[in-house]
């Protein structure tokens, strides 16, 4: 059985296909634009995401998989008119922060504990609900299409499943990340639809992901969709975890750590994390803690827009002292800070720049803090001191970044390069679905890894940068008013 796993992410769709025997192919991949119209705004253009989508089934088909996964952006969210197939607005992209003011209000209305519990998500304008609430209410056609049960209202999932199957469709983990799903019993919650004001049955049905999903026509013939599945989630299963306490880093346009949490029922996370559901499991679900950097490989894309970095080949040719011992920091603020801080009100910093300072110490200041503020992460998730952590994305390819990465939170790094973990994870669930096997039992890739980088910087010094760093990211906490 060959099967195919459809990574859309930020910036581009990628894809693989697996076989029977383990072994995985590429896709080929294709990029998409992205918009800024206004400052705290992106956006993208679901049509083209969808033919992304679509080519990429096209191609697996013709390859000769019949059955396929699709891993999600999360949080991105679409309005569309479901007879038509036409969307209303343009997709507003996870990274957006146009409802920050709203999500302001409804804190201090006190309403972010009661969110919290039900739906393991802290108040942020990251997750989907208030994106939702603002295209019904600012999407030409929104609430009248409401009015008629023809709008389609939901993640990006939502509107490809429905495009592609005809069924108005998410699943638990994608749900998950809508501050709208009971986290405890994995359907929409009344109350928390209330407090959005997001219709709750304007919402897709939210499928059992142990069952396929439908059949997507293609010039090959039909195939399968077995799962639909959050990125973040996929990637996970993709490194192979399985057990409780096991984690990865993937360090794409944002950068997350998750950490399996419990078996069977969610329980209670470390403080400030995201708790979500992951995939489904004989004794009920598996959960995840996650961590993020709003802004990782999204700070590199910034230096190539205003012309700091020329290109990434930079980035390989990197060498010397470390920018921070020079007394040099950069608090990757960009949309503000996630995991543990939640303040959308920090903002990007440059602190210990003189009339000496180059252009390559700047460059390095953005990739350390990064990697300070996935230090952060890995401590504020538990993950084990010392451990060893699996490494993925496009910031894992730079020698430098790893390295300081190593350095500034004491784990050694396994780099896994050369694979699509996301497609490849989502790959793995649809397989684990169409051949009736626990999640649980499907057996992870068993590729040779190669041996994990060291930490090469001593701890004390470690601690003494990283309390300089925290220095730095106090100061850019609370800036935007």
């Amino acid at each position: 059985m060959l099967v195919a796993g459809i990574d859309q992410g930020t910036t581009s769709t990628k894809g693989v296909l697996l076989g029977a025997d383990g072994i995985v192919a590429p896709l080929p991949g294709r990029a998409h634009a992205q918009d800024f119209p206004h400052a705290g705004w992106v956006e993208q253009q679901a049509p083209e995401l969808l033919a992304n989508v679509t080519a990429s089934i096209e191609a697996a088909v013709a390859a000769g998989a019949r059955v396929v996964g699709i891993a999600n952006q999360g949080e991105t969210v679409v309005a569309w008119d479901r007879d038509t197939g036409e969307p209303l607005a343009p997709a507003i992209v996870w990274q957006d922060q146009r409802t920050a003011p709203e999500i302001a209000r409804m804190a201090a209305d006190g309403l972010a504990a009661e969110v919290t519990a039900r739906s393991g998500l802290p108040l942020d304008s990251y997750f989907s609900a208030s994106k939702l609430r603002w295209l019904l209410d600012h999407a030409p056609g929104a609430r009248t299409l409401a009015g008629k049960g023809r709008l389609g209202l939901g993640t990006s999932d939502s509107y490809f499943i429905e495009r592609l199957t005809g069924r108005y469709a998410t699943d638990a983990t994608t749900a998950a990340r809508t501050s709208l799903m009971h986290l405890a019993d994995c359907t929409w919650d009344p109350t928390l639809c209330e407090l959005f004001g997001v219709p709750i049955e304007a919402l897709p049905e939210i499928v059992d992901d142990r069952q396929p999903i439908g059949d997507v026509a293609t010039a090959c013939g039909p195939a399968t969709l077995c799962a639909g599945v959050v990125d973040q989630v996929a990637t996970l299963y993709g490194h192979g975890c399985r057990r409780p306490g096991s984690g990865k880093v993937t360090i794409g346009t944002g950068a997350f750590a998750l950490i399996l949490a419990s078996d069977g029922r969610p329980e209670a996370a470390p403080p400030g994390s995201v708790l979500t559901a992951a995939w489904p499991r004989r004794n009920g679900r598996a959960y995840a803690a996650e961590g993020g950097v709003y802004s990782a490989a999204a700070a590199i894309d910034w230096l190539l827009r205003i012309g700091v970095l020329r290109d990434h080949a930079e980035l390989a040719a990197l060498d010397g002292d470390r920018a921070a011992r020079t007394g040099i920091f950069f608090v990757p603020a960009l949309s503000g800070l996630a995991f543990p801080h939640w303040d959308r009100s920090a903002a990007g910093l440059f602190i210990g720049l003189d009339a000496g300072t180059t252009r390559e110490t700047m460059i390095k200041a953005v990739l350390e803090g990064i990697a300070f503020r996935i230090a952060e992460v890995l401590d504020g998730l538990g993950f084990a001191p010392g451990a060893p952590v699996p490494v993925d994305g496009g910031l894992a390819r730079s020698p430098w970044f790893i390295r300081a990465l190593a350095d500034f939170s004491g784990h050694p790094l396994r780099v896994r390069d050369g694979i699509e973990l996301t497609a490849l994870g989502v790959a793995q669930l649809a397989a684990a679905v169409a051949t009736g096997t626990d999640a649980a039992d499907y057996r992870p890739l068993t590729d040779e890894a190669p041996p994990p980088v060291q930490p090469m910087l001593d701890p004390d010094t470690a601690l003494s940068l990283r309390q300089r760093f925290t220095e730095a990211r106090g100061r850019a906490q609370g800036w935007r008013r």
